[in-house]
């Protein structure tokens, strides 16, 4: 089995290539080898005595996405994309990067098959579930109407399309999945709108100061990036039979406002690291997220058998386990 990832050196990319190196299958197959592409050098995982390639490159161009097709990859893990709030601030990079990326990646798929021989590898896309837009009912089937309200979520659902016609015509054997909010995510603040949801818990997790922008009853769904990896997985073993013809997905999580955050961040952090968020109201990140979908019915991929985190404390809990080494800082 060789799997590529594209945006390996993002934080889902990084925790994706550490697990298929650790368990040194995917899908069910054993890993032969592992290539992982990014615009800066991605770190190569341990625990796999196989050849890993680290590419460093730009994904996004026709060029280079000829150039990974020629490799013939036996699963894709389509990460590469440009956040959120990035997408709207530069409406010229992120169509270059999320819609042209993606189209380019599929086509140099099938012109490959065309010179070369039959080759329809599994691509399971990274897409979000910005793809929807208000007004919402009370909660989100897959059946919901498709009407982005950012240029991210735009990119996100023509990417869908793209990986539904081009798997119905049979240039590859596509899934996608759609992401709810990803925390706690590691590191410093990105320039995702939706940044917050992780920031308020994870600077005071560390005695730092964590700016909201947003009032304390805005809502959303979120899962970890444990789980996150765990859809990109599950998504990858499941065949065209099983996932039938609507492939992209909606997956399960916790929906919470963030008044519930803080609350189950007092539960396991105490009133000290509650302290440390100070609110700083911010109209464009509100106008942004008020765009977003709040909760969903993730039946059908429940039915398929993705899993998520039980309630908010449970995402918390996992961010220690996975990021803070178990356990909470002095």
């Amino acid at each position: 089995m060789h799997v590529l990832i594209s945006g390996a050196a993002g934080m889902i990319g990084q925790r994706l290539a550490a697990r298929i190196a650790r368990e040194g299958a995917c899908a069910g197959t054993p890993l032969t080898r592992l290539t992982l592409t990014d615009v800066v050098t991605p770190p190569r995982p341990a625990g796999f005595d196989g050849p890993i390639e680290a590419r460093t490159e730009d994904s996004s161009s026709a060029a280079v996405a000829a150039e990974l097709a020629a490799l013939r990859p036996d699963i894709v893990f389509h990460l590469a994309a440009i956040i959120s709030g990035e997408a709207e601030r530069d409406f010229d990079k992120g169509y270059r990067i999320n819609l042209d990326g993606m189209r380019n990646l599929l086509e140099a798929i099938r012109q490959e098959s065309a010179k070369n021989g039959p080759y329809v590898p599994k691509l399971v896309f990274s897409s979000s579930s910005g793809i929807f837009g208000a007004p919402f009912p009370p909660a989100i089937s897959d059946e919901f109407h498709v009407t982005p309200l950012t240029s991210y979520g735009a990119q996100k659902a023509i990417g869908e399309l793209l990986l539904a016609d081009y798997s119905r015509r049979g240039f590859v054997d596509g899934v996608g999945i759609r992401f709810p909010s990803i925390v706690i995510r590691p590191g410093k603040p990105n320039a995702s709108a939706g940044g917050f949801f992780s920031g308020i818990i994870r600077e005071p997790l560390q005695g730092q100061e964590a700016l909201l922008p947003v009032a304390d009853d805005v809502i959303f769904t979120h899962a970890s990036p444990r789980s996150a990896v765990g859809f990109l997985l599950h998504g990858a073993s499941l065949s065209r039979e099983q996932l039938g013809p609507r492939i992209n997905l909606s997956m399960p999580g916790v929906c919470v406002t963030v008044g519930e955050q803080i609350e189950a961040l007092r539960r396991i952090a105490g009133d000290r690291a509650v302290k440390l968020i100070r609110r700083a109201p911010d109209k464009a990140a509100a106008d942004i997220v008020k765009g977003w979908p709040t909760r969903f019915d993730a039946k059908r991929a429940l039915s398929l058998g993705f899993t998520a985190e039980q309630d908010f404390d449970e995402i918390i809990r996992v961010h220690i386990e996975d990021d803070l080494g178990g356990r909470l800082p002095n």
